[in-house]
């Protein structure tokens, strides 16, 4: 009998082709030739420049901004790698879409992560991995394997200095509470929560600050930074007695113009340190940022992954 053998192939689209290249480098495998085009009528055309038929594929896709025109591009890879005849095809979202959506405040809403996770199956997803995910319900959304990352061990391992000894770790909110919490086992520093409340459809106020936070240096946790309006809570820090420049970490740093305004006009705070689970352009390269690369992370698990070995409880949060 002959033994089955799939090799390993990664492919991403063109949402973040420097994070494949890198990923498919420290795997020390070529990276899958594609190619995306946008028609002249707005639609997206994908083509897989090669055989796949019988390979175990990884496809790297943040569905980052534009989203909807990544997140059909993976939809449209998955239905392209199904029909080559590819023997899996694994989805590496390192930025889930919708993931703010994921259910309903107020009635006759759509529950947009819910309908992502059945594209994603529909068209042939045989596993969804994904980092930081801003509500981890949203696993239960699919019927297929998901493996929920967390880039807290590679941003952990940034802060394992000796500038941010008398620091405290913040959550800027009760949800982001438990991640926080992790952040502080890890690096022995007291947890502080901020709790707020929402005033408005689009603001929100800080209503108290629990936690030692006097005579220490804030660290503020977040999963993702897109208006940057968490920039603005660190006034209720100081009131309450923290000391020295503040730093914020965010995993996925989509970053709006308000975000990079309020990082300029704020002497407060020192820097942002964020990973590259989406692609940080040349305008959004600010002074006060620092990249940190998720493709160890990624490529570990992927490995992990292909070769059926146990994911460890330091890469998943769970």
């Amino acid at each position: 009998m002959v033994e089955s053998y799939h090799p390993l192939r990664i492919f991403c689209g063109s949402a973040h082709p420097e994070l494949g290249q890198e990923i498919a480098g420290i795997l020390h495998v070529d990276l899958g030739r594609a190619m995306t085009r946008r028609m002249p009528d707005s639609e997206i055309h994908v083509m897989v420049d090669e055989v796949v038929r019988d390979q175990d594929i990884f496809l790297v896709q943040p569905c980052s901004e534009p989203v909807n025109d990544h997140l059909i591009e993976a939809i449209l890879y998955l239905d392209a790698f199904r029909r080559a005849s590819a023997h899996s095809v694994s989805v590496v979202l390192p930025y889930f879409p919708y993931a703010r959506q994921e259910r309903m405040a107020k009635g006759r809403e759509a529950i947009s992560a819910r309908v992502v996770a059945n594209m994603l199956e529909m068209a042939g997803a045989r596993r969804v991995v994904y980092v930081d995910i801003h509500n981890r319900a949203i696993q239960g959304f699919f019927n297929i394997p998901v493996d929920p990352l967390s880039a807290l061990p590679l941003i952990a391992d940034y802060f394992r200095k000796p500038e941010f000894e008398q620091a405290a770790i913040v959550s800027p909110d009760t949800g982001r509470a438990s991640l926080a919490g992790k952040y502080a086992e890890l690096l022995n520093l007291p947890l502080v929560v901020m709790h707020k409340r929402r005033t408005s459809a689009t603001t929100t106020e800080t209503t108290a600050v629990v936690g030692e936070i006097e005579g220490r240096r804030p660290i503020v946790i977040d999963d993702v930074m897109a208006s940057g309006s968490v920039l603005k809570q660190i006034d209720a820090l100081y009131d309450a007695g923290a000391a020295g420049k503040a730093c914020f970490a965010v995993t996925h740093p989509v970053l709006l113009p308000t975000a990079l305004k309020r990082l300029d006009e704020d002497e407060r705070i020192e820097r942002l340190v964020v990973t590259n689970t989406i692609p940080v352009p040349p305008e959004k390269r600010h002074q006060k940022l620092v990249v940190l690369s998720a493709a160890p992370l990624l490529a570990d698990i992927i490995y992990r992954i292909y070769k059926g070995q146990s994911i460890s409880e330091q890469l998943v949060l769970s």
